[in-house]
């Protein structure tokens, strides 16, 4: 007989009512290894990142540059194991130069900067593309070594009656076949993720997100679905097969794995880079490993992390090489998960697809050696 005194009595957890659902940070019970790889297994290539100062206004409130001592950046970079960064900020005119000067021509073989086109020129029509082509082949002269579009066309340009233009308007094809005479890969970012056109309820993964974010929701009247611009992409990359296209953060298509696989299966000229899609692909971590080990010469490694620093690179690289479980995919202790509350596991990728995604693809595909 148990004497009455020694049983365990019911006890009522004590909750904090007060505790809003936007506060709450869990923490894994689990107990998992932990690796910390502080160097790649080579050295690579940051193939999408923003130095410059067109999206300087995310990181501080001023026009200033992302990264105000490029000094100091070298000695990081040199630290980390990044041999060279694609920079994406280049714009086009006076501010084309002025990144060329600061990067490309200050520190040679570390900086290759991408021009932007200037799509306003869209509203003169015809000639306005054909003025959009003459600024492309003056960047190419300048030493701009690719060209950077945004999702801006298909969520925002429009033509002079007002209508949106998207991706695969047959009346940029001008631009698209100079950039292939040219040799200027074409980085490209299509939509948003998915969630971004799904309404913003209680059903969305990434409310959280978006209720700090409301401008960064597409789900509103007037605007194409996420369906929609990837088809126009896709009708792109089709239609001009002499033209290199990098479709960015897995061409905005990580939640879909076999449609990018059916993608880079029908389309030679299309690539793929990594950048700020870690916590989608280390949700599907087979997947997404059995797609980089079919195409390691057509996946591109990159953050999107700007300005860069050595908890991003070392978070990357665990992801890749380590065959971990369960770990945030931000290195900010306040915000281990900024884009939806769940960890991600590593991919523990074999010593070739590393070099090819780190170093040998991105090189090839962007022209680094040229």
């Amino acid at each position: 007989m148990i004497d009455a005194h020694v049983q365990p009595q019911p006890r009522t957890p004590r909750v904090d009512d007060s505790l809003a659902l936007r506060a709450w940070r869990p923490r894994p019970a689990i107990r998992v290894p932990v690796t910390r790889v502080a160097r790649p297994l080579c050295g690579v290539v940051d193939a999408h990142n923003h130095l410059g100062r067109w999206l300087s206004a995310w990181v501080r409130e001023e026009r200033g540059w992302v990264v105000e001592d490029v000094g100091a950046l070298v000695a990081l970079m040199d630290a980390c194991g990044v041999e060279a960064i694609v920079n994406l900020d280049g714009c086009f005119g006076p501010e084309l130069e002025a990144n060329l000067e600061r990067y490309d021509r200050a520190h040679p073989g570390r900086f290759f900067t991408f021009c932007h086109a200037d799509w306003s020129l869209l509203a003169d029509g015809r000639e306005g593309v054909s003025r959009i082509v003459a600024a492309l082949r003056a960047a190419h002269a300048a030493g701009a070594r690719g060209l950077k579009v945004w999702k801006d066309l298909g969520l925002g340009v429009r033509d002079a009656a007002g209508a949106l233009v998207l991706p695969g308007d047959p009346r940029l094809g001008e631009v698209w076949a100079a950039c292939g005479e040219l040799g200027l890969p074409v980085v490209i970012h299509t939509a948003d993720p998915l969630a971004f056109f799904q309404p913003v309820d209680e059903h969305n993964e990434r409310l959280e997100e978006l209720s700090a974010h409301p401008e960064w929701s597409f789900c509103a009247p007037g605007l194409p679905s996420w369906d929609a611009l990837l088809e126009s992409f896709e009708a792109l990359v089709a239609a001009h097969r002499g033209t290199t296209f990098v479709g960015a953060h897995v061409a905005s298509c990580a939640e879909d794995l076999g449609r990018v696989e059916r993608m880079l299966a029908e389309h030679p000229n299309l690539h793929v880079d990594l950048s700020a899609r870690m916590s989608e692909l280390g949700r599907q971590p087979r997947a997404a490993r059995r797609l980089l080990c079919r195409h390691p010469d057509r996946v591109l490694f990159g953050t999107d992390s700007f300005p860069p620093d050595r908890e991003t690179y070392t978070v990357h690289y665990r992801f890749l090489e380590s065959d971990d479980e369960c770990f945030p995919y931000s290195p900010d202790p306040d915000d281990p998960c900024p884009q939806g509350r769940w960890y991600v596991s590593a991919l523990d990728l074999p010593e070739p697809v590393l070099r090819a995604v780190y170093r040998d693809t991105p090189r090839r595909v962007l022209g680094l050696d040229a």
